[in-house]
């Protein structure tokens, strides 16, 4: 990890060094540098949570908020911003250079949602930005563009991107949900997540640390100050621990664990933990939780010889009830996608099954809203879950997360007991 952070930051300073000239002032300032190196690495298939922590740690706080909001409103907003692009560019975005395309979303976002950004930094910035980066040719283009910018009301031109969403996945959520419910998950992917953290029964609030007790223990919500040295954990993603009905000395399993949060919830109740993953850098993060770690591929039989009481199972999924804090997904996936996903959680569905003692309980869960894998995924291995538990972003707070309570007798595929119920 120490070695990834080492290389996002002198990526960062030699594009720093490649905008700042002469002896002056910047040119441009480190929150937009950053927020544009960013993004340019987004679009090439990395993630903005992960590219930004190490880029805003020699930054001052004002500046890592700028270019954290920067980077997650382009993200959030991108079909509206494009939309504007077009609008006021009279082209075609497949007539622009991608670093040209990057800088005039960044200026558009700033002009169009910051109140406390001056314009006219927004504009010269953004420009700039185009300058250095190799297209100076187009920064009169850019100029022009960015300076008939206005906030008045605009009449956006289909539901998809008043909404900046892909069409397919509205539909999606419009048959699963029903259209009603549909805007409000749009609308609350719009927004930045709320934050919540944990306080295992050892442990308590910091000192000038304001916070609200939620429905699940030792969840809160922060209202204000840093709760330093406890885990920031969504309330969506505390919500699937407290199903496993863990206890002392129970054999727990946690299948997919990195990077630990849900593990360490369970740890809380005593349980023999052992914690696993698939990628050799996420099974790292894992060994500072003090249990057993596997570094392994679920979807090959498991190496276990004795079962486990308890097993969770937080498939790999396609995240999209995490878009307000992974806005990048949405423009990414596709239907085929999802198919492909639910192919694998099926057969990591079953191993982990295989692994389960009799009256045993596994708990199955997504960050996923789909269908395809969330019940589609049960079914599919014939189960009938005892409980199931869905949330829905802008229904209830926090990320969506779905998940099913199978309980298993004498044979894994043969788990009836109970009526399913949902959340």
């Amino acid at each position: 990890m120490d070695r990834l952070a080492d290389l996002a930051q002198q990526s960062f300073f030699q594009l720093h060094k490649l905008i700042i000239v002469g002896t002056g002032p910047p040119l441009v300032s480190p929150a937009r540098i950053l927020a544009f190196d960013t993004l340019r690495k987004v679009g090439r298939g990395g993630y903005a949570s992960d590219l930004l922590a190490p880029g805003v740690a020699p930054l001052d706080a004002r500046d890592a908020g700028l270019a954290s909001e920067i980077v997650f409103g382009v993200l959030r907003y991108q079909a509206q911003l494009d939309f504007l692009i077009e609008h006021y560019s009279g082209r075609g975005l497949r007539k622009l250079d991608f670093e040209v395309l990057l800088a005039l979303r960044m200026g558009v976002y700033q002009l169009r949602y910051l109140d406390r950004v001056p314009p006219h930094a927004a504009v010269s910035e953004s420009v700039e930005l185009v300058k250095k980066t190799g297209f100076r040719s187009a920064a009169g283009f850019a100029n022009a563009v960015l300076r008939k910018v206005g906030r008045e009301a605009v009449d956006w031109p289909d539901r998809a991107t008043a909404l900046s969403h892909p069409e397919w996945l509205l539909e999606r959520w419009d048959r699963e949900f029903g259209p009603e419910v549909t805007p409000l998950i749009a609308r609350a992917n719009l927004q930045p997540p709320e934050t919540y953290f944990r306080v295992p029964p050892t442990a308590s609030i910091p000192a000038g640390v304001s916070a609200e007790p939620t429905g699940i223990p030792g969840c809160y919500h922060l209202v204000s100050g840093t709760p330093a040295g406890l885990r920031i954990q969504d309330i969506g993603s505390q919500s699937v621990v407290p199903l496993l009905d863990l206890a002392p000395g129970l054999r727990f399993l946690d299948l997919c664990a990195a990077p630990g949060n849900k593990t360490a919830q369970a740890l809380e109740s005593g349980v023999m933990a052992v914690a696993c993953d698939f990628h050799a850098k996420r099974v790292e993060m894992l060994k500072t939780l003090g249990v057993d770690v596997v570094h392994l591929d679920g979807t090959r039989p498991l190496p276990f010889r004795a079962a486990f009481d308890r097993i969770l199972l937080d498939a790999p999924c396609s995240g999209t009830g995490t878009l307000a804090r992974n806005p990048e997904i949405k423009w990414r996936i596709g239907p085929s996608d999802i198919q492909e996903l639910h192919d694998r959680q099926v057969v990591l569905l079953r191993n982990a099954l295989e692994a389960l003692a009799p009256g045993g309980v596994l708990v199955y869960s997504t960050c996923s809203l789909e269908r395809e894998e969330n019940d589609g995924v049960i079914g599919a291995l014939g189960l009938q879950a005892v409980h199931i538990m869905q949330r829905i972003p802008g229904v209830q707070p926090g990320d969506g997360f779905y998940a099913a309570v199978i309980r298993v007798h004498s044979r894994p595929f043969a788990a009836k007991s109970g009526t399913p119920g949902r959340e």
